[in-house]
């Protein structure tokens, strides 16, 4: 089993001979392009007000290398914390020059959340280049918060010290449970895609969308509506106030510095 995970691993990294190796090079040799995704926002002054940040591979035979590639490699070989500092890294970089997109949300993997040393980490990547922390904003994986709570309790007490604000990813894909929420006092919830798919032709899905926003006055966070594609739906989850929409519906991803550079 585990001879066949790392074969297919390695076939979709194009045979490469050592992974970590490879892996540790594109990191040092600044490899990776980072995009995002702008975040809608139904109501406010700002329209995007925030973009998801997404990170590809330049691979010179194939172009760039989708995040499904090489993501499985890095959390094998137990590397998620090195790319997450790159991402960090960059992407506060480019808020320290300018950004049309006032805030970006970065996902955090299990394997960073565990890391002791991260957040001091994102501490002085603000710190040396002058950036708001509320500028940034990470996304932390449900089911990392119900399978290592100890770890996000940690990671959140010490990004609300800083002023970074939290967001819990892939909310309710399985039974809604608000025991996270409480618990980190994140900030928002993104609703599952498989929740916000069906909110026009299912009355379960928008039961518990209504339920999700009905907690969320009472507990003060914002909710996120994720893989939105159709405008039937878009138009529906504003009826319903959600407070935020993304998906290929509403803006394809694209290159971060064709979105947020300023422009002269």
């Amino acid at each position: 089993m585990e001879d066949t995970f790392l074969e297919r691993m390695d076939s979709q990294l194009s045979g490469w001979a050592d992974p970590v190796h490879r892996l540790k090079s594109a990191i040092e040799n600044n490899e990776f392009e980072l995009y995002c995704q702008p975040i809608l926002q139904f109501a406010g002054n700002e329209r995007y007000p925030m973009a998801e940040v997404l990170v590809r591979l330049r691979e010179e035979e194939r172009a760039l290398v989708p995040p499904g590639e090489f993501l499985p490699v890095f959390e094998h070989y137990r590397m998620m914390p090195h790319l997450d500092r790159w991402v960090v890294r960059h992407t506060v970089k480019r808020l320290a020059q300018g950004s049309r997109i006032p805030r970006f949300t970065l996902n955090i993997s299990g394997q960073t959340i565990d890391d002791v040393e991260f957040p001091r980490f994102v501490a002085a990547q603000l710190s040396a280049n002058q950036v708001d922390p509320s500028r940034v904003l990470f996304e932390i994986d449900e089911t990392d918060t119900l399978v290592r709570l100890e770890s996000t309790e940690r990671f959140a007490s010490a990004m609300q010290a800083l002023g970074t604000p939290l967001l819990i990813d892939g909310f309710g894909s399985r039974a809604v449970s608000f025991t996270p929420v409480k618990a980190l006092g994140v900030q928002f919830v993104k609703v599952d895609g498989r929740i916000t798919r069906k909110v026009v032709s299912e009355e379960s899905a928008r039961s518990k969308l209504n339920a999700i926003l009905r907690v969320g006055e009472r507990l003060g966070f914002a909710v996120v509506a994720e893989c939105v594609e159709e405008q039937d739906v878009l138009l529906r989850l504003k009826a319903m106030g959600v407070g935020y929409a993304q998906g290929f519906g509403i803006y394809q991803p694209h290159s971060i510095e064709a979105l947020a550079a300023v422009p002269a």
